[in-house]
């Protein structure tokens, strides 16, 4: 039975919270990868950043629903949902949007538990981690690989 450290890529790209946008897509899309980790200056895991949160971004401003009572207009959704909804619109890095405390692995978590995160949590890429140490990554991709 094949468990992460036998399927993990030990070459991780990583990008930091200041990073752009526009420079974590070139990065994906040059690396053919999904996704990347977020690290500090010390090269501490802070989170991960995806295509997915890419995408996200640039779809359309949701218009909240509103209710109109006599002079008075409610809205039926949490103000904070609508502040996040502007705040992922006007994203320009990776702080903006990139996920805090991801779901990650140890080396030795076998590849069944792997399949199954990724598919009941809808995540694609898994840091592997030795303590607070990222060592390497999981992507689908290296998942299929081992299947077939």
């Amino acid at each position: 039975m094949y468990n992460a450290s036998d399927i993990m890529t030990t070459e991780v790209i990583t990008v930091k919270k200041d990073t752009s946008l526009k420079e974590l897509a070139g990065i994906l899309y040059h690396n053919h990868i999904n996704g990347v980790p977020v690290v500090d200056d010390d090269g501490s895991l802070l989170g991960i950043i995806c295509e997915s949160d890419l995408i996200r971004k640039d779809q359309k401003l949701h218009i909240p629903t509103v209710v109109a009572i006599f002079d008075a207009v409610l809205y039926l959704e949490r103000p904070s949902r609508i502040q996040k909804e502007f705040d992922r619109l006007s994203a320009t890095t990776v702080e903006d949007l990139y996920t805090k405390d991801p779901v990650t692995v140890d080396e030795k978590t076998p590849i069944d538990d792997i399949a199954t995160l990724m598919t009941e949590k809808k995540i694609y890429t898994i840091p592997v981690m030795d303590g607070d140490r990222l060592v390497g990554i999981i992507g689908k991709a290296d998942l299929l690989r081992t299947v077939a």
